[in-house]
C-alpha cells in the first residue's frame, strides 16, 4: 500500500502548460469514486501511514476557497485525554439527539453507529480561520459564511483523495463546538466545522449505511426549480 499511494499522490505535479483532457475513463472512474464515497463509521484500527495523511492534506488544500482566502484549519488530534472528552460530549449530545427523535424512531436511533471515535486511527478537527487575512476579505462583506462554506469544500476534497485510496472518512456532526473548541485550546477565531474519523473500512458499501439500515432512502434526483 504504501508504494502504491506514493507514486500516485506525492509529489503533487506542477500546473500543465495546457489544461488537460478529463475524457473517457476517467470520467467513469470519476463517476465511480463518488457514487463509493460514503461516511465510513466502522474501521479498522491499522495505522494510516503518515506520509499518506500529509499527501490526503496536500489535496485538501487544492480547494476553492472564497477569496482564495484558504480558511481551513487541520487539527491532528493524537492526546488520548482530548479524544476522551469529545467522545464524552458526543455521548451526552447523541442521547439528546436519541431523546429528541418521535418514541417510535427511538429504537432505530439507538441501534445506528454514527461515529468512529475510538476505532479510526486519524482522528481531526477541521475549523475556519474567521480572522486570516488572506484573500483580503474579497468576496466575503454581504455573506461572511462563505468561508465556512470553503472548508467545508476542503473536506470533501479531502474525502474523495482518501476513497481513491481505499480510506473512509467519517464526518462526526453530534458535538458540541464550544466543548472541541475548549477541548483542542485552539486560537481565537477559529470556528469549528468538522470532526473527521480517517482510516481503512471494515467493509465496502456502495449504499450509504443508513440506507441499508433503512433509516433514509437517497431521493432519486435532486431538488431542481427554474424561475
Amino acid at each position: 500500500m504504501t508504494g502504491a499511494f506514493m507514486s500516485q499522490l506525492l509529489p503533487l505535479a506542477p500546473p500543465a502548460a495546457s489544461p488537460p483532457s478529463f475524457a473517457g475513463a476517467f470520467q467513469a472512474d470519476l463517476d465511480t469514486l463518488l457514487t463509493w464515497r460514503r461516511d465510513v463509521r466502522r474501521f479498522r484500527t491499522d495505522p494510516v501511514p503518515e506520509p499518506l495523511v500529509e499527501a490526503l492534506l496536500a489535496r485538501a488544500h487544492l480547494a476553492p476557497s472564497v477569496g482564495n482566502s484558504q480558511p481551513w484549519r487541520f487539527v491532528r488530534v493524537r492526546s488520548p485525554e482530548r479524544i476522551e472528552a469529545v467522545a464524552a460530549d458526543f455521548a451526552a449530545c447523541n442521547a439528546r439527539a436519541q431523546n429528541a427523535q418521535p418514541p417510535e424512531r427511538q429504537a432505530a436511533y439507538a441501534a445506528l453507529k454514527v461515529e468512529g471515535l475510538r476505532e479510526a486511527p486519524v482522528q481531526m478537527a477541521v475549523f475556519c480561520d474567521d480572522t486570516t487575512a488572506q484573500g483580503h476579505g474579497l468576496g466575503q462583506a454581504t455573506m461572511p459564511e462563505t468561508r465556512a462554506y470553503s472548508v467545508v469544500l476542503a473536506i470533501h476534497t479531502l474525502w474523495l483523495a482518501a476513497r481513491a485510496q481505499g480510506l473512509g472518512v467519517g464526518w462526526v456532526s453530534i458535538l458540541s463546538p464550544e466543548v472541541v473548541t475548549r477541548s483542542l485550546e485552539v486560537p481565537a477565531g477559529w470556528r469549528f466545522i468538522a470532526w473527521l474519523c480517517i482510516g481503512w473500512p471494515e467493509q465496502a458499501l456502495g449504499i450509504p449505511e443508513l440506507e441499508t439500515a433503512g433509516w433514509q432512502d437517497r431521493a432519486e434526483r435532486p431538488v431542481v426549480v427554474e424561475r
